[in-house]
């Protein structure tokens, strides 16, 4: 891989760094039980506290350094455990709604610098011009080499209205962009659709959130309101995932009721369950029932699900489940690779830690952690390939897969790890449903392909 990660993740500028993910929340940490402490661990623990508070060159605040100590604590485990102080969770019960502030980029960290994985569409990011793998080497005045990815987020967010300058470096460019951004509320609309000719239709899940599930029954509604549907493309590209409920739920819209949609295994037994597509398991609260609302022939309407490597975590669970149950084909090309599941665990002073708490398998048994959905019919982004991207099994100090050891090494040569610097290929650009758009193309030649065999059946 031409550029080493040091830390990589999908972060939606506002909300909280990491790959989105398949989220649970926890009421509480269970404190009933009591872990014996490593008391030789805690003094050694104490003697660095100790040295800290009484040599180093400037005084440091207690506070900070048990938050460090904690944060640190949990990024060690894995690229998608982390503390979340009170702002970061805030952020994180309101990124789930839909609605954040910021600027509307997917960043991650490459060599120091904030790297642009790519804009969010309509934000102020997209319409100033901000390029998926630009490198911003400067946020007003301030270098980004040094940051965290963490603190260069808090950086870039802001009160709605007010400016930020971002210096970027740019493949191609002689000298750095300077572009000046306005801050504003981000509001992330998690389903859309068209119909793209008579009988076939497009409906594109971008995130999962709250309302997903029950947006997608709107959306199915809509679409079949003048005449029924011969053929539905459901895009879960460039989809990081979101709640695990939501992914269930849309699941659970194209599934026979009572089916398996994904199964979690965890240490803990609150961690070995299985989610089916019943509304015990897709509604929050006493919400009604949206599926009843489907409209008729939703859930036997021939389907393609497009995915890339940006499908991870809450995609990969749909993907997966439509897969193995043979309900759509699956096109595109490897999806991330993300099986795991974060639990936001709430402590009593508002922060939180989201911790991972179990790996996630498809009804078949699959493990994807590290390894991704493989499609049914491999498709790549344009006709002359697609653009390296980085996947789960790229992470450092990711979880490995526990059903496949060969899986992050097929992973990462799927990804083309082993391409040579100059021979990497630009991002591939297009605009999703565009006319530019040749897998959407290509899954609609499929579909029409499978209503001319259906119609020929005696």
């Amino acid at each position: 891989m031409r550029s080493k990660l040091k830390q990589l993740g999908l972060v939606m500028t506002g909300v909280f760094a990491g790959v989105m993910l398949s989220l649970n929340f926890s009421a509480n940490a269970d404190r009933t039980t009591q872990v014996p402490l490593p008391v030789e661990e805690l003094r050694a623990y104490a003697d660095v506290f100790n040295a800290i508070k009484q040599g180093y060159v400037e005084p440091v605040e207690d506070k900070k350094l048990i938050v460090d100590s904690i944060s640190g604590m949990l990024s060690g485990l894995d690229p998608h455990s982390a503390y979340l102080d009170t702002e970061a969770f805030k952020d994180l019960q309101v990124g789930t709604q839909g609605e954040f502030g910021g600027l509307g980029i997917e960043v991650g960290m490459e060599d120091g610098f904030v790297k642009v994985i790519s804009p969010i569409e309509d934000t102020p990011a997209f319409r100033a011009g901000v390029k998926a793998g630009d490198l911003i080497v400067k946020l007003d005045e301030t270098p980004v080499k040094g940051m965290s990815l963490n603190d260069a987020v808090k950086r870039m967010r802001g009160k709605p209205d007010t400016d930020i300058v971002l210096t970027i470096m740019r493949k191609g460019e002689a000298r750095p962009v300077v572009l000046t951004l306005k801050r504003e509320i981000i509001k992330v609309q998690s389903v859309k659709s068209k119909l793209l000719e008579p009988g076939y239709a497009y409906l594109r899940v971008a995130q999962f959130q709250e309302n997903t599930a029950a947006a997608v029954v709107q959306h199915l509604t809509k679409l079949t309101a003048e005449a029924p549907l011969m053929g539905l493309v459901l895009d879960l590209r460039n989809d990081p995932g979101g709640l695990l409920h939501g992914a269930v739920g849309v699941s659970a819209a194209f599934l026979p009721a009572g089916e398996l949609v994904v199964s979690t295994d965890g240490r803990t037994e609150d961690a070995k369950r299985e989610y089916r597509a019943t509304p015990e398991d897709y509604l929050r609260g006493t919400r009604e029932d949206f599926l009843r609302k489907l409209p008729e022939g939703a859930k036997d309407m021939p389907m393609v699900v497009l995915v890339n490597a940006g499908s991870a975590s809450a995609s990969e669970i749909v993907a997966g489940a439509l897969q193995d149950h043979k309900r759509a084909v699956v096109m595109g090309t490897q999806t991330f690779g993300k099986g795991s599941v974060q639990t936001i665990l709430p402590l009593n002073n508002n922060t939180a830690i989201k911790l991972t708490t179990a790996r996630y398998y498809t009804p078949s048994g699959r493990s994807i952690q590290a390894k991704g959905i493989e499609p049914d019919i491999v498709v790549e982004e344009s006709a002359n390939g697609s653009s390296r991207r980085v996947r789960e099994a790229d992470l450092q100090g990711h979880l490995g897969n526990d059903k496949d050891p060969e899986a992050e090494r097929a992973a990462k040569q799927a990804g083309g790890d082993n391409i040579p610097a100059d021979e990497e290929a630009e991002p591939v650009r297009f605009e999703l449903a565009g006319k530019d758009d040749h897998q959407l193309t290509q899954a609609i030649n499929l579909l029409k392909g499978l209503q001319i065999v259906q119609n020929k059946k005696p």
